[in-house]
């Protein structure tokens, strides 16, 4: 990895906490239900002409729809999808148990423990000098959060999707955006903001990509603006962008 600057900590607009309502729920069964749909659509109605754009498109819409399942599997760690607890956790491991069978009551003290010890060595995201690359770190982050009940599960899925739905299909709209998706999540949510030096008044040990709302969206539902949501980890992910607007 290429030397950086220690990064200082960035300016920061705070943003009150503010009652979540019905929006919380309303975007998890929204993602929820645009993520089934188009894997419904995808596995067994959709015939890809690989010559034209639209599958290619499909796979990416997908891997942001998986991406949005984590996001939120994400939010309810910090309680932010709903203000009522169980529902809260329901939606949580329902979000994170279809993104490829993760166990959300195994990554809720992680996560926790990430912000807690952010890098430090008691980080579990943390990320050292023997591992000075991108495919180092990421190897390593995968090594230590996926399972091997989690690979099991998705070879014995993947076995009798194949029976149903055409193999290149599964492959194309089940395995690979789930694989894209978290590449994307560990990009855009642990190695750009947390790589290299940070400097002694950055107590987030974190950057933050420049402002620009619909690119923070699209690449990963505004935790591009890591600095922030580190700072203020009580805002969801659609409130998250309201920290650059002052």
């Amino acid at each position: 990895m290429p030397h950086t600057a220690p990064q200082p900590s960035p300016p920061v607009s705070r943003v009150k906490p503010a009652p979540l309502g019905y929006v919380g729920v309303g975007a998890a069964l929204g993602i929820i239900g645009s993520w089934a749909a188009l894997l419904t659509f995808l596995l067994g109605f959709y015939v890809p002409d690989w010559h034209t754009p639209w599958p290619y498109l499909l796979v990416l819409l997908q891997m942001h729809l998986y991406t949005g399942l984590f996001i939120t599997a994400h939010d309810a760690m910090h309680g932010v999808v709903s203000t009522n607890q169980r529902l809260n956790t329901m939606l949580g491991t329902v979000c994170a148990f279809l993104f490829a069978f993760n166990w959300y009551p195994r990554l809720l003290p992680r996560h926790h423990q990430h912000h807690r010890h952010v890098g430090t060595e008691a980080d579990p995201d943390f990320h050292d000098g023997r591992h000075p690359g991108f495919l180092p770190w990421l190897l390593r982050f995968a090594l230590n959060y996926v399972t091997w009940w989690q690979i099991a599960l998705m070879g014995l899925t993947y076995n009798l999707l194949k029976l149903a739905f055409p193999m290149a299909n599964v492959i194309a709209f089940w395995m690979v955006p789930a694989v894209l998706a978290t590449v994307q999540l560990f990009f855009f949510g642990t190695y750009l903001p947390h790589r290299g030096e940070h400097a002694p008044d950055n107590v987030h040990k974190s950057r933050t990509q420049l402002r620009h709302h619909l690119w923070a969206f699209v690449s990963c539902y505004f935790f591009g603006y890591h600095y922030e949501h580190h700072d203020q980890p009580y805002l969801p992910w659609w409130r998250l962008w309201r920290t650059k607007e002052g």
